[in-house]
């Protein structure tokens, strides 16, 4: 069983940077990132294969948001820039015990307990 621990999480204005990390008892196949807004239902963020060779983001992401793993520490990392509002939300650290990428919150094994991340206008 793999334990999954968010950090880093916080407030921030609107066109700030945050990076959340999320440190995992062992090892682990592709990770991802979820994220649930009040009222809305989680939604794939990114996501990073086992060795860190590939990458995928949801559109809205793309360009700022970049996803990373340093496996030597078991440890995924999610950085934030140009952050919205509409970037509010809990955000869930996923892992599988599959190597390829998924966005499908049904391929991942382990999930961790989220962390609030919160954008003022």
């Amino acid at each position: 069983q793999v334990q999954l621990v968010e950090s880093g999480g916080g407030l921030v204005q609107a066109g700030g940077s945050l990076t959340v990390s999320c440190a995992a008892s062992g090892r682990t196949g592709s990770m991802s990132w979820f994220r649930q807004a009040p009222g809305k239902e989680r939604e794939f963020v990114a996501t990073i294969s086992w060795n860190g060779g590939n990458t995928y983001y949801k559109n809205s992401m793309k360009g700022r948001f970049t996803i990373s793993r340093d496996n030597a520490k078991n440890t995924v990392f999610l950085q934030m820039n140009t952050l919205k509002p509409e970037d509010t939300a809990i955000y869930y650290c996923a892992a599988s015990k599959l190597q390829t990428i998924s966005g499908y919150p049904d391929d991942y094994d382990y999930w961790g307990q989220g962390i609030q991340v919160t954008v003022s206008s």
